[in-house]
């Protein structure tokens, strides 16, 4: 049970809360008796994946980019802990200037208001991406990787941890480089929903580019019960940890899957603007550091979270 000493509920701010991991993130504190509260810059919650169990959690309005607002909020709500989701994501997005202005400023002011309002929470964990890492290694990538970013949301999420360093002394931070994951509720613009929209839609073709690479498939839900656990261990001031299934599947095998769990056959069309040149082949992530810290846990095989997937909507 997630409570004080004086049998109240701890409080967890989350910002991003109203987005795809964010909706199972609140799910996931609160069936651990947290008391949840969100950060959120904009009404209304997307549709898709569940809200917590008690609707929608407590929000709290504040743009990441507005200090003062922050400040007040932090003022306000005192949090145990604080989960740091909200980020601009999608790598192919066009304005460039955004990634600085959300992920990297964002995520500073948000750490300069906890110093501002004078509290300090027992934990904050930051959601980095594994991105940071590039497409320089071939094969299973450690923390002790060197990042080598290739695009400029990855430069953005490097930039981040960079910034965060600066509250190493103050605040116990957790960085966490989540791989690729995917569930229920998650856009169409990424690869596996859009490859399962497809199945559902019954469609008959499907395009897209190389699907002999090799990446690290997680589930949702596995990453939010990670964070979860994170967060309540007594880490070190700075800790920085891969969350990612340890296991890697090509998208040949993704397509095949969803037919054997369908019954549906759908013909692949390759799409040469699809196709990325000197793609690293295989890539998958190395989770020995989390499951160090929070002992035995895994993600469900990527056949379950298909069967999910597929099933539910």
């Amino acid at each position: 049970m997630a409570s004080r000493s004086d049998g109240a509920p701890k409080t967890v701010l989350v910002t991003g809360a109203s987005g795809f991991t964010g909706r199972y993130m609140v799910q996931a504190l609160e069936s651990r008796n947290y008391s949840v509260i969100s950060l959120a810059s904009a009404v209304g919650l997307p549709d898709g994946a569940p809200q917590s169990q008690a609707g929608v959690a407590h929000v709290k309005r504040a743009d990441l980019r507005d200090l003062r607002a922050l400040t007040r909020v932090m003022d306000e709500v005192r949090p145990d802990h604080v989960i740091h989701l909200a980020a601009l994501a999608y790598v192919a997005h066009g304005q460039v200037d955004d990634f600085y202005q959300v992920n990297l400023m964002g995520t500073r002011n948000l750490l300069q208001a906890m110093q501002d309002a004078g509290h300090q929470p027992s934990s904050v964990l930051l959601a980095s991406s594994a991105n940071v890492y590039g497409n320089a290694y071939e094969g299973e990538i450690s923390e002790s990787f060197a990042p080598r970013p290739a695009n400029d949301y990855a430069v953005s999420k490097l930039a981040m941890e960079h910034v965060a360093g600066l509250w190493s002394e103050k605040l116990p931070l957790i960085i966490a480089r989540p791989f690729n994951y995917t569930g229920v509720g998650q856009e169409e613009k990424y690869l596996i929903p859009k490859i399962v929209s497809h199945f559902l839609r019954r469609d008959t073709e499907i395009e897209l580019g190389n699907i002999d690479v090799w990446r690290d498939f997680g589930d949702v839900r596995a990453v939010v019960d990670a964070y979860a656990q994170l967060i309540a261990l007594p880490l070190a001031s700075l800790t920085t940890v891969n969350v990612c299934s340890g296991h890697s599947h090509s998208l040949r095998e993704i397509v095949d899957l969803c037919r054997q769990i369908t019954g549906q056959d759908i013909s692949i069309k390759i799409n040469p603007a699809f196709v990325r040149s000197n793609e690293v082949r295989v890539l998958r992530g190395s989770n020995d550091r989390l499951r160090h810290l929070i002992g035995d846990w895994q993600s469900p095989p990527i056949q379950q979270t298909l069967e999910w997937m597929l099933r539910t909507q």
